[in-house]
């Protein structure tokens, strides 16, 4: 029986959005007025038609920086003593809580302390209306240039409206029109390698035989999730061939965070009894760390395999040991740093800068997480 937990209530503000600005557009029906002829229809259903082209495209240029259309990818470059005296940059983090986010402040901060500039830090707390607070800080320290890691994609625009009028750099999430480059993931990359990994990881241990797969998504940040989460099913499909909703249960569900993520698989597993193998994905290491947890809790861990996104310090051990973690795509989120502030400086300074600064993925398994991490502890 296929039991499918969409994506629905996400994308509702848009079908809304949309029916509102065809409501706008169009008002009745010109077809239906005997008072109009035919060629006046015709003209305003070729300026309607145009119309639409040009919003589908301004669509199109608006997700264009969130990573995923784009293969290409920078180098880590690293900061070069000096580069940044005299400057005053700022750094809105996502929350400093999560393992991802430190390592992405931690190396912001190390990299600014190297170049010499001063560095304006603030954490959103996964909170846009903290994340608004801190652009207006920005503003009024007169910060010269910063990069957003808020997570509100839809709250994006309204943030960087509010801030200085300065370069900014997006971090891993669009953060609307004024943003002047993004930074982070190619996301649908990413998602890619992390999908194929676990499907060659299934194909090995169960023949490409699956009774559910479950991902913990995170709908708030939009395109990014979409990019990640779709990538990874299709990733997956390239290995196992399409996924039979007919006899495979498929739940998509908003559990991006560790507690959420813990309770969601935990009652997945309860919701599926008689499932002996469930593939799970997540759009970071921290959903799969609790979809383990919650596993081992109820004692079916050798009935999941996993995948994630990042390879967070939680992920090192469980990959290393070779078990139900097949691996997870690499960010390298403790070297994001070597990219965002050189390019920063760059764009503080007036230079023209790359509108994608993207990170070269690698999927991370047992047989070469030695050669990019330390794992002798253990």
């Amino acid at each position: 029986m296929k039991v499918h937990m969409s994506k629905g209530g996400r994308l509702a503000a848009v079908a809304l959005a949309g029916a509102l600005a065809l409501a706008a557009c169009g008002g009745g029906d010109s077809s239906d007025s005997a008072a109009e002829t035919e060629e006046t229809v015709a003209e305003e259903t070729v300026a309607e038609e145009t119309a639409d082209a040009e919003v589908e495209e301004e669509v199109v240029e608006e997700e264009e920086p969130a990573g995923e259309t784009s293969g290409e990818f920078v180098e880590f470059r690293g900061a070069e003593p000096g580069t940044g005296e005299g400057l005053k940059l700022g750094f809105i983090a996502l929350d400093d809580s999560i393992p991802f986010s430190k390592l992405v402040s931690d190396g912001f901060k190390e990299q600014a302390d190297i170049a010499g500039a001063e560095l304006v830090f603030c954490d959103s707390k996964l909170d846009a209306a903290t994340a608004l607070q801190c652009v207006q800080n920005f503003e009024a320290q007169g910060v010269q240039a910063y990069m957003n890691f808020q997570p509100v994609s839809d709250a994006g625009q309204e943030i960087c409206d509010a801030g200085p009028d300065v370069p900014v750099i997006a971090i891993d999430i669009a953060q609307g029109d004024c943003q002047t480059a993004f930074m982070g993931a190619n996301n649908a990359r990413a998602g890619f390698i992390g999908g194929e990994g676990l499907g060659n990881w299934i194909s090995e241990n169960w023949n490409c035989e699956i009774d559910a797969w479950v991902s913990l998504e995170d709908f708030g940040v939009g395109a990014v999730n979409d990019a990640r989460m779709d990538g990874q099913r299709e990733g997956y499909e390239s290995v196992c061939g399409p996924i039979d909703e007919s006899v495979v249960q498929v739940r998509e569900l908003d559990a991006g965070r560790q507690d959420l993520a813990l309770a969601a698989v935990g009652d997945t597993l309860t919701a599926l009894p008689d499932a002996s193998r469930i593939a799970i994905v997540a759009i970071n290491d921290d959903g799969i760390s609790a979809a383990l947890a919650a596993a081992r809790t109820a004692g079916r861990e050798d009935q999941i395999a996993v995948s994630g996104m990042g390879v967070d310090p939680i992920s090192h051990c469980e990959i290393a040991a070779g078990g139900q973690w097949a691996g997870s795509a690499a960010f390298f989120p403790e070297r994001y740093g070597e990219i965002g502030i050189p390019y920063l400086i760059d764009a503080a300074n007036g230079e023209e800068i790359p509108q994608d600064l993207l990170v070269d993925h690698l999927y991370i398994t047992k047989d070469n997480i030695g050669e990019y991490y330390d794992v002798s502890a253990c």
